[in-house]
């Protein structure tokens, strides 16, 4: 019994050994997780999901999430092609397809990741004019997740979407932009009574051909413009009158013209007072 006795403390010893080394043997990952093992210093694989077993003190496992990572790109400042000074945030949609070649072959895929796309966007803001990445975001988006795709391949990264949020411009700029918008709006509005002006003027050719080929059509007409405004009474109504009607008018009263005078001929006063003299 007092043999059994001294034997407790070295029991609860192997016990608590053996449970820590069943405990570092027994490793568990989450579906969207994978364990890449290294056995003394040398790649072994990724393992998982699940549960499954690696030899104490010997093997280590590192955990790698396959979820797919939103990465934020701060705002960067670029000038374009065209030299204007620009600020631009975008946001990289990216997951690791390998998890091996994410630990293996570089130290931190996040950070690394997110200098990639800093830098790639700003070369790709450098080389668009500032209407291309107004007006043709889609195309600037496509660039930057071809590059950066293309660039994080090796390590196991999949860059599936980059999109950017915003554009910044100087004031000056803002200003200028209105200007030219509104320059541009004067142009179609003045376009735009040009050419109804043009058809106006054709509809009123047309029309004038028309009476003139019947003169009774423009007496007509003229009678339907009278009936039009006689019914509003407030109006000041001006009555115009043809020329044919008023010619039989101009020159036919008045006596006729005006007596001339002769030369040498004295005025009716000026000759009485010299016959008195």
């Amino acid at each position: 019994m007092e043999d059994l006795i001294g034997l407790l403390p070295v029991l609860a010893v192997a016990t608590v050994i053996i449970v820590s080394l069943v405990g570092a043997a027994v490793k568990v990952v989450q579906e969207y997780e994978r364990g890449v093992i290294f056995r003394l210093g040398r790649l072994v694989g990724a393992k998982g999901p699940g549960l499954f077993f690696i030899i104490p003190f010997i093997d280590r496992m590192v955990k790698i999430d396959l979820r797919v990572v939103t990465l934020d790109i701060p705002s960067q400042e670029a000038i374009t092609r065209d030299n204007v000074t620009v600020r631009v945030n975008a946001v990289c949609y990216f997951r690791v397809v390998d998890p091996e070649a994410a630990v293996v072959r570089v130290e931190n895929f996040l950070v690394a990741t997110l200098q990639i796309a800093q830098t790639t966007m700003r070369s790709v803001l450098g080389q668009s004019e500032l209407d291309e990445l107004l007006s043709k975001r889609e195309e600037i988006n496509t660039r930057l997740q071809q590059i950066i795709d293309e660039q994080t391949a090796p390590w196991g990264i999949k860059v599936s979407i980059v999109e950017v949020k915003d554009v910044e411009l100087p004031q000056e700029m803002k200003r200028a932009m209105a200007r030219q918008a509104e320059a541009e709006r004067d142009k179609r509005a003045k376009i735009i009574n040009a050419e109804g002006e043009f058809l106006a003027a054709e509809q009123l050719a047309n029309a004038a051909n028309i009476i003139n080929a019947a003169p009774s059509a423009l007496q007509l007409r003229y009678l339907q413009t009278l009936a039009d405004i006689s019914s509003d009474q407030s109006r000041t109504i001006i009555f115009p009158l043809p020329m044919d009607l008023i010619s039989a008018f101009i020159g036919g009263g008045g006596g006729g013209e005006p007596p001339r005078v002769r030369p040498g001929t004295p005025i009716s006063g000026e000759g009485s007072k010299g016959s008195a003299t």
